[in-house]
């Protein structure tokens, strides 16, 4: 097994899962701390946020980059495209970007436990030329824009096909080698995709690693996981029943197990992140819903695919146990759907969220503004104007929800939402 140094082993330290960790898992820091009841917390501005993909180029780096010989020329054509977007975003009044640091089994800064991405050159492993994290921070920065570094926990890959395996297995001669070779045992097929799998306590502490090394070697302003914890599709399930021969015996079902792993992860981050820097925040975008109430009292008024049913992630008790210093839901739905009311879920999260110390971000579709569809129509009237408007103004006027994040980027430049795009821009451009 090849050690990643001592960052790892001071990880596997701060992080072991073996004592019983206290109710109380994160002492919140005073900045966190709600404002006395009638006040506003006057030191902290409302979210306005945007998630920038990186995972299949969707957002950066330009997918033609890749192909340019010249290293120079590349990474001009890199860098010019980046620092385009964050102009783009400072004028439209955005102060937070969700940057994907991880969108599978690589990296993309300087790692010493993941191998390069391979959005920038094409090749896995090959060293891009500069630090893409660490430009994005400068330049971020440099505008007044927050950046939070956005984890993909488990993926592996994108998609299982021979090019991909064949792409993997010649990391072996790299240093650092991708999971997927260095860990065979850990990886399953899931989705469609190569996942590692959540119930193996090393595999745990190895993503637990991965956060530290972002943690301490970078200025970064937050730390965010999404929604990919157990990913399944109805063709391509998790063949975890070995793991969970050798690790579950103690839970009355597998998904009890299996919402204990993803519990463990959150406990053993949280914890770390805090060990080492205590003002990085830490946060999850989840499914938004988090239980139906027809399976669960305590469940939304709602009849849609639920993280602790699906992803085996109880979100709710995260939020409950302080172990998030926010929590973002992905409200991807109209006021008029009726099996996921956007105003019901908002407020049940902010329901949620009143008696902690947990802020309340709220994830907005974007991605579907100007799109048409028959189940959701709203989308399209007036370019999705009136139904953006009706989102922002419930989360700027609802007690407990502290800001709106967009996904995602690219949706900000597309034909079909400019009517939203300049409407987001009259109403958040203050300068």
């Amino acid at each position: 097994m090849k050690t990643t140094g001592t960052l790892v082993a001071a990880v596997l330290l701060l992080a072991s899962c073996s004592s019983k960790p206290p109710k109380s898992l994160v002492t919140p820091l005073p900045s966190v701390t709600k404002p006395v009841a009638g006040k506003t917390d006057q030191s902290r501005e409302p979210m306005r946020g945007v998630w920038l993909a990186t995972v299949s180029r969707l957002d950066w780096p330009p997918v033609s980059s890749a192909n340019i010989s010249d290293a120079n020329t590349r990474i001009r054509v890199q860098q010019k495209a980046l620092t385009d977007k964050l102009d783009k975003l400072k004028n439209l009044g955005i102060n937070t970007v969700f940057f994907q640091v991880k969108p599978d089994g690589t990296a993309l800064w300087s790692s010493k436990i993941l191998p390069w991405s391979d959005v920038f050159t094409g090749n896995i492993g090959e060293n891009p030329g500069y630090d893409p994290l660490q430009f994005m921070l400068d330049e971020a920065h440099k505008r007044g824009i927050k950046v939070h570094a956005w984890f993909n926990p488990y993926r592996v890959s994108t998609n299982t096909t021979p090019i991909t395996v064949a792409k993997l297995n010649r990391t072996l001669s790299l240093d650092p080698a991708s999971v997927y070779v260095l860990h065979r045992d850990w990886i399953r097929t899931a989705g469609d995709r190569f996942v590692l799998d959540p119930g193996i306590p090393e595999a745990r502490d190895w993503i637990t690693s991965i956060v530290a090394e972002v943690v301490q070697q970078y200025n970064i302003d937050g730390v965010q996981f999404d929604d990919y914890f157990y990913t399944e599709s109805p063709g391509s399930a998790l063949n975890d029943n070995p793991t969970f021969r050798t690790y579950g015996q103690a839970f009355n079902s597998k998904a009890d197990w299996r919402r204990h792993n993803t519990q463990q992860l959150i406990e053993q981050v949280s914890r770390t992140i805090k060990q080492l820097k205590p003002g990085v925040e830490f946060g999850v975008s989840p499914a938004g819903v988090w239980r139906n109430r027809s399976f669960d009292p305590a469940g939304s008024d709602t009849r849609g695919a639920a993280a602790y049913d699906e992803s085996f992630a109880d979100t709710r008790r995260w939020v409950q146990q302080g172990l998030l210093d926010y929590i973002a839901p992905q409200l991807y739905w109209p006021f008029a759907r009726d099996a996921a009311r956007y105003d019901v879920l908002a407020k049940w999260w902010s329901d949620v969220v009143k008696p902690t110390n947990t802020r309340l971000y709220i994830g907005v579709a974007l991605y579907k503004v100007g799109e048409r569809s028959k189940i959701e129509p709203d989308w399209v009237k007036n370019g999705g104007v009136p139904e953006l408007k009706k989102q922002i103004d419930m989360n700027e006027s609802t007690p407990n929800i502290n800001g709106t994040i967009l996904f995602r980027e690219d949706y900000l430049n597309q034909p079909q939402t400019q009517e939203a795009v300049n409407y987001l821009k009259q109403r958040w451009n203050q300068s």
